[in-house]
């Protein structure tokens, strides 16, 4: 059966190819630099609603000037958040792909039980189903100010957050957790990215992002602009581009090689092609990313699996894999 379907699946993935060689640009072979002079921002979020889930996760409505509307935010409070009123405690956050949203992650893996015994505060914002972590170039949405100046600012002045911060994040979201860490040099000690494109200038990646864009109805440039009019724009939002950026902290990239297995049996044949083509174009860019962030100097580490298709089975796995380096990053 499982013949049968990968060769279904590598016709599939040879048209993808074929569609994104026509869609593709020149890759731009200078190193971006992260903007540092960017336009400060003073405004400050504010919680205006909590719901209790159970005795330590509770969702959060932010109010948000930088989104212009309130965003929901699920955060998993530390063992000893009430024992130590006066303590402050490392933040893991932790960022949902796209057409997801805050409550993937608690819906989907036991990240709840997996912080336990930990003095830590997991942090699991919405972005949107297609909102690509990123300030739009149209001017709205603004998620990365929301999520590294607001939230951030939030987390530390009410739920007793330091400065001690990783950042986890799969698929969309892990595109998000490498932007946002490259932006903002210093903000997380740990930064890990679960089957997630590192690469923009990748035809596979400009074949998906043109797919996904339209089947949601949005302009791809209004996220980064024109591809070639704009290309710094783009640039300064990939990953692959920016190297130096990831020095001082640790780098974690994972993804799967995109052959079924156990873990995707009871699926439809439907849904197991989508996550294999979804996984298919990614080990070779992560590996090839990974290499670029060691010539740098950065501390990497790599985990490409099989079997392993895109889908929530194999992030919990790999969840568990580098929770214990998580914790022993950020002092937890």
């Amino acid at each position: 059966m499982w013949v049968t379907f990968l060769k279904y699946a590598k016709k599939n993935l040879v048209c993808l190819g074929l569609a994104a060689a026509l869609l593709s640009t020149d890759a731009h072979a200078a190193e971006w630099k992260p903007d540092a002079s960017r336009r400060p921002h003073h405004a400050e979020a504010r919680l205006t609603g909590v719901k209790v889930i159970d005795k330590r996760m509770r969702d959060l409505m932010v109010s948000s000037p930088a989104m212009g509307m309130s965003i929901p935010v699920r955060v998993i409070l530390p063992v000893h958040w009430r024992e130590k009123p006066k303590a402050t405690f490392p933040v893991v956050y932790m960022f949902h792909g796209g057409d997801d949203d805050y409550t993937s992650w608690t819906r989907e893996t036991d990240v709840e039980a997996l912080a336990e015994d930990s003095d830590v505060l997991v942090v699991m914002p919405d972005a949107g189903r297609n909102g690509y972590y990123s300030d739009w170039f149209a001017g709205a949405p603004r998620w990365e100010t929301f999520h590294t100046h607001e939230l951030v600012r939030l987390m530390e002045k009410k739920f007793r957050a330091s400065h001690s911060r990783a950042v986890v994040g799969l698929s969309m979201g892990g595109f998000g957790a490498l932007n946002y860490a490259a932006h903002n040099r210093g903000m997380f000690r740990y930064v890990a990215s679960m089957s997630s494109y590192v690469d923009l200038n990748d035809p596979a990646v400009r074949l998906e992002l043109a797919l996904g864009t339209a089947k949601e109805g949005i302009d791809i440039k209004d996220v980064w602009g024109d591809p070639v009019k704009n290309a710094e724009v783009w640039q300064a939002h990939n990953p692959a581009a920016m190297p130096r950026a990831f020095r001082g902290m640790h780098v974690h990239l994972s993804a799967g090689t995109s052959q079924p297995g156990p873990l995707d049996k009871g699926r439809s044949s439907g849904v197991v092609l989508v996550s294999v083509l979804g996984e298919a174009p990614l080990s070779g860019q992560i590996e090839r990313f990974a290499r670029s962030l060691s010539s740098e100097g950065v501390d990497v580490t790599t985990h490409l699996y099989t079997p392993g298709t895109h889908s929530w089975p194999y992030w919990q796995a790999e969840l568990h894999s580098i929770w214990p380096s998580v914790m022993k990053s950020i002092g937890s």
